[in-house]
């Protein structure tokens, strides 16, 4: 037994325990962010306010609608702490949900797609993962692969017309 600062002991057998189930949970981390596929980063010198308005003017002219966002830097204001800004948009249409469930109920956990806007000492940085990567481990049908190249395509136009 070993003990802790804390006063706590602890009996240094668990040790390697311990050790063998954080390498694990590494691991298993690592493979969930590989089959995700390459983030896919677009950076920008406009201003954060200015891209994330621009960005939702550029989801509109695809045909896309927000879904939801989540605002960390507004969450952290509300308890008093100044975060550089953080949203997440997460956007699909029900055209492609339907596309989706007729091919996969099981993909519908990976709708809405998210884009990630975050406020850098350079500009604004997108970021966010192909559709064809999100939707790759329920793509057992043709279907649901050209969907996802569909979306891939929409949100590369998305992107670009942010950053312009």
């Amino acid at each position: 037994m070993q003990t802790l600062k804390s006063g706590r002991r602890i009996n240094r057998n668990w040790i390697p325990v311990i050790a063998l189930g954080i390498a694990v949970m590494m691991s298993v981390f690592s493979l969930s962010a590989q089959a995700r596929g390459a983030l896919q980063t677009y950076q920008s010198d406009q201003k954060f306010e200015e891209f994330l308005e621009r960005l939702k003017q550029a989801i509109a002219s695809e045909k896309m609608g927000i879904v939801a966002e989540a605002c960390a830097d507004c969450g952290a204001r509300a308890i008093g702490v100044t975060i550089p800004g953080n949203r997440v948009v997460m956007i699909f249409h029900p055209r492609f949900a339907v596309r989706m469930l007729k091919a996969s109920v099981d993909a519908g956990i990976e709708a809405p797609l998210r884009l990630y806007v975050t406020e850098r000492s350079q500009g604004t940085q997108l970021s966010f993962y192909k559709a064809s990567d999100v939707f790759a481990p329920y793509a057992s049908t043709g279907d649901l692969v050209e969907m996802a190249k569909e979306l891939d395509d929409i949100l590369v136009r998305i992107a670009e017309q942010a950053i312009r």
